[in-house]
């Protein structure tokens, strides 16, 4: 018998047909990976199978797991399997786990709520199920809360969760899409790990082929709601039929062309920069520790130069680029910006803050939702001395907004109106209005689906050939970080530990650290890459 049998599944939402016709199956110790873009309906699914779908929603088809009806299970059955049966694991730990309670009251949660053992004995199980995703009690103890972990530990926390019961079916939902490539990997071999110790079916979700190529048995591409291609791994990947499916394979391993770098015209240059971050005392009366965020880093990046910025979260690379913006003072050492110091003694040099600017990982995060476009891409003016008005700042909005590809009858809309692609476009423009000479992209890309951040590293080539741009390129996806830049720094625990042109980094890593990260990051065949059609 089938674990999870899903039949001619049709979902519609107050009307609006959101899946069509669905049908997949799982069997016990089965990985099964469901990719496609935002909005093809991967989710939609997940959440069907879990019966958590929103009001207003009508669904045709079935769900069977283990034979058992979902869509015909009451309420209280379905509360009785959640958890029970089937585990699920979101993509982002941190709206999935409750702040102010400790990781282990929230993994003993699951266990106290299906009054599957005492409360003595769901501690005991805690322990282990933490220990099983790498989370020893004797380094993190059950009092520890969501905020004093990293994101990769935070999310074996979800799957501790997740797996307490040892469900029949795990469903995971972008579990990797914001980790940085060694945790990723490590949460995806736990993943596997977990299948194969406790014999469950395992339903992953990501819109990356390159994620699940080494890990799944069988793919199902949707699109539109559809499952428009599905079958074995390396059969599919080797023999693609469908076009939308050729799309996915091809915007996974998107390469740009960038315009030749001026002769060396040093920008920015770090010398020896320090940075160090006070610990809380571990005794009353002691003395507080003291964290080296950033060792004696030093660097120079020329105009009109591409320079990447590589390195596991925790590395230094946000407070490097705290520092290079002016958001967070230095111990030692010294960053120009051409030619003048990034700090007036303690103080941000307004003169050189004008001149830098950031485009973020989470562009709605960093947009005011009250707020239209034309506002939200001008607030930069603030920084000039005589900022446009009238005509010429509308003109110089139209023109930003039309360099980013988008239309100035955009200006007046509100953030919420766009899609995450035209999001991150209107971020540029942000950054890009007041001309910069240097502007920091941070995992500008990361939570992009593969297609639309294609479409945003296109768009990078031509703004470098419009604009002689120079840019640090700070991300922990290296196929992206390969492609986009000229060079490429290593950063591991504060220090730069190897770098050079990209290429030759890549192609020849020196240091062990630079070599276990190109190891860790998925990539699809290249078998795969020769034989399939050519798009039409």
């Amino acid at each position: 018998m089938r674990l999870l049998q899903i039949e001619n599944l049709s979902v519609a939402i107050h009307g609006t047909e959101i899946l069509k016709q669905v049908s997949f199956s799982i069997d016990p110790g089965q990985i099964l990976a469901v990719t496609g873009e935002s909005g093809s309906g991967k989710s939609m699914t997940a959440l069907a199978v879990m019966q958590l779908l929103p009001n207003g929603a009508k669904t045709e088809g079935s769900i069977r797991l283990e034979g058992q009806d979902l869509l015909n299970c009451p309420e209280a059955e379905m509360c009785a399997l959640r958890g029970a049966s089937i585990g699920m694991v979101f993509q982002e730990p941190m709206t999935a786990l409750n702040p102010v309670k400790t990781i282990g009251d929230q993994v003993m949660e699951t266990i106290l709520i299906h009054k599957a053992m005492s409360h003595a004995q769901a501690r005991e199980r805690a322990k282990e199920v933490l220990t099983r995703v790498g989370l020893p009690s004797d380094q993190f103890s059950l009092s520890r809360y969501p905020h004093e972990l990293s994101g990769g530990q935070r999310q074996r926390v979800v799957i501790a969760m997740a797996i307490a019961l040892r469900p029949k079916l795990l469903i995971a939902d972008e579990p990797t899409t914001a980790l940085d490539v060694t945790t990723q990997a490590q949460i995806l071999d736990l993943l596997k790990g977990l299948v194969e110790e406790y014999g469950m079916g395992l339903l992953i979700i990501t819109h990356d082929l390159a994620v699940v190529s080494d890990l799944a048995d069988r793919i199902v591409v949707m699109r539109h709601g559809e499952v428009v291609e599905s079958g074995a791994t390396a059969e599919l990947l080797h023999n693609m039929q469908h076009p939308y499916t050729r799309m996915l394979f091809e915007a996974s391993n998107h390469q740009v062309t960038l315009p030749q770098p001026p002769q060396p015209r040093p920008l920015l240059e770090v010398k020896n920069v320090v940075r160090d971050y006070r610990l809380p005392r571990k005794r009353l009366f002691g003395v507080p520790g003291q964290h080296r965020a950033v060792n004696d880093v030093s660097f120079t990046l020329n105009r009109g130069e591409r320079l990447g910025l590589v390195g596991e979260s925790g590395c230094g690379k946000s407070t490097l680029t705290k520092a290079i913006l002016g958001l967070a003072d230095v111990q030692s050492g010294e960053i120009r910006l051409d030619g003048k110091p990034v700090f007036s003694g303690h103080t941000p040099n307004r003169d050189v803050r004008r001149k830098v600017q950031v485009v973020f990982q989470d562009p709605y995060g960093s947009f005011n939702p009250r707020h239209r476009v034309a506002r939200l891409i001008t607030e930069p003016f603030y920084l000039l001395d005589a900022p446009p008005t009238g005509a010429e700042r509308q003109d110089r909005i139209d023109e930003i907004l039309a360099a980013v590809g988008l239309s100035p009858n955009d200006a007046s809309k509100y953030i919420h109106e766009f899609s995450g692609g035209q999001r991150q476009r209107i971020a540029i423009a942000r950054a890009l209005i007041i001309r910069p000479e240097l502007i920091l992209f941070d995992e500008a890309v990361s939570a992009l689906d593969v297609s639309v951040r294609a479409q945003i590293l296109d768009l990078l080539a031509e703004l470098c050939a419009a604009y002689d741009l120079t840019y640090l390129f700070i991300s922990h996806d290296l196929s992206v970080v390969r492609t986009i830049t000229d060079r490429v720094l290593v950063m591991k625990a504060g220090r730069i530990v190897e770098h050079g042109e990209t290429e030759q980094v890549f192609s020849d890593p020196q240091h062990p650290y630079t070599q276990s990260l190109i190891q860790a990051a998925p990539t699809l065949p290249e078998i795969g890459r020769s034989m399939a059609k050519p798009i039409c």
